[in-house]
């Protein structure tokens, strides 16, 4: 089935976005599934008591669940340049591989250096995954055709909501089944190999490099970007002075900023809030903590459905539209967590039912702010994606940490209610920030030839020639008049 003017109404780009779905399931489940493994690994009498316990105090468990952040902003901004110069399949396939290996290590690192050895694992693992966005970000600005955006970009970050159950509800079953709590390990480990394989069968930097594109096709993706021949092959310069001055960029870093302070919040505190405040066990716990995250994973789908919708029918603008539903996923999971903080062990159906609205409201982050990035500047998403994601991520560095300081005793609600209480304030704050400077319109600084025609060298050139042009002219002319 094919359209004209469109191309294949399912084509390789989608191919494209399924990879970058995949990519953000294994990655994300190696990386949230230590939070849930790191229960099991203290408590085995909850799991499997044949494998190793390990006696780790509640400062030495938030070393472990921040080590990760540590290495994961560190390279952040280098990914930006990184992905430019040599394109989106050949770095995003480092991180990837590389957390193969490191969580098939793990085990036995674990058992020779103790939560010592889990940090440095962590950390490394952390440098590798800081590579991860700036690229799904740039390979989702080189295939995604305007019309097409809010669709691929939505399916490929929901990944993070589908990572987000598998770690939580698969890793207490392995725990609890023969392979213990090295198995969460062992499986991410594998899961990570194959996504290799398949993103270097199918994986291409754009559309004019992929070698199993159609001509339809390509010339959809690069007419509707208004590309010419040889785009792809130019380096563009970045207008560093334009970036760092703009209001709409610091409304964006803002926002994206307070997300990274929730997401670390909801992730990887879950498992031990729902294990010390509500008494649950290592099994229940991994899964009802994976409930508010499969809520999240489906209603991404369910904001994407309504943001085509509103777009087709032209019922708003789209920073409008991006507005609203961020907005709608940033307030209302503010009013949840508050509630979430009053609720006791007689209570528990209903902080589940809490944390799993909450969690669903929230999926629309990604069309709601995210995209934005793309929208702004597709020809420097990547690099925006870096420092965005960069300094967003200073703050799942530190609360883990600053919960191991509030949360002295895990089964004591009122100091998980400052916790809940202070991600619902950055909630609140992040999105009126981006209600007020945030937008989708492309800003003039993304433009191809931005920094050469404000380069006072050309502006010098171009008034000579234009003054030579002139000259040249009047010359004629009174050779015409003689």
């Amino acid at each position: 089935m094919r359209d004209n003017e469109k191309g294949p109404v399912i084509g390789i780009r989608h191919m494209q976005a399924l990879l970058l779905f995949l990519a953000i399931v294994v990655n994300y489940t190696a990386r949230l599934s230590v939070s849930v493994a790191i229960v099991a690994m203290t408590d085995a009498a909850t799991t499997n008591l044949d494998f190793p316990e390990y006696n780790w105090n509640g400062v030495q468990q938030s070393y472990i669940l921040s080590s990760f952040y540590w290495g994961y902003i560190v390279t952040q901004f280098p990914a930006g340049f990184l992905v430019r110069r040599f394109g989106a399949k050949a770095v995003l396939l480092v991180p990837t591989l590389a957390t193969a290996v490191l969580s098939g290590l793990t085990p036995y690192c674990v058992a020779w250096g103790g939560w010592q050895a889990f940090c440095t694992i962590r950390i490394v693992e952390g440098l590798f995954q800081g590579l991860i966005f700036p690229c799904i970000h740039e390979h989702l600005a080189k295939w995604s055709p305007p019309e097409d955006r809010n669709r691929l970009g939505a399916f490929a970050y929901s990944g993070a909501d589908c990572g987000s159950v598998l770690a939580m509800a698969s890793s207490g079953l392995i725990a609890n089944g023969s392979m213990g709590w090295p198995g969460i390990f062992y499986v991410s480990a594998g899961t990570c190999g194959l996504w290799c394989l398949l993103w270097v069968l199918f994986g291409a930097n754009n559309a004019p490099s992929s070698r199993l594109i159609g001509s339809r096709e390509r010339e959809h993706i690069e007419r509707s970007m208004k590309r010419q021949d040889g785009f792809h092959a130019q380096k563009i310069p970045i207008p560093w002075r334009a970036i760092w001055s703009s209001s709409p960029f610091y409304a964006l870093l803002v926002v994206r900023s307070a997300q990274g302070w929730a997401n670390s919040t909801m992730q990887l505190q879950t498992p031990s809030y729902m294990h010390g405040v509500l008494e649950m066990d290592i099994k229940s716990n991994a899964l009802y903590s994976a409930l508010p995250f499969l809520a999240m994973w489906g209603m991404s789908y369910v904001y994407l459905v309504f943001a085509d919708v509103a777009m087709s029918r032209q019922w708003m603008s789209l920073t409008t539209l991006r507005k609203s539903i961020n907005t709608v996923s940033y307030w209302g999971p503010a009013a949840a967590l508050i509630g979430i903080g009053f609720l006791d062990k007689s209570q528990t159906t209903l902080a589940i039912a809490l944390m799993t609205i909450n969690a669903g409201l929230n999926a629309g982050s990604g069309i709601g702010s995210i995209l934005t990035i793309i929208d702004m500047s597709p020809n420097h998403s990547g690099m925006l994606m870096a420092i965005v994601n960069g300094i967003g991520n200073i703050f799942p560095l530190l609360t883990p940490l600053l919960v191991g300081v509030i949360v002295t005793e895990s089964d004591s609600r009122s100091q998980w209610q400052i916790v809940f209480a202070m991600t619902a304030v950055v909630f609140f704050i992040g999105n009126l920030v981006y209600l007020i400077w945030g937008t989708t319109d492309q800003q003039a600084w993304d433009a191809e030839d931005y920094l050469q025609a404000k380069d006072p060298e050309s502006e010098s050139n171009a008034h000579q020639m234009e003054f030579k042009s002139r000259t040249d002219s009047e010359a004629k002319a009174d050779i015409k008049a003689e």
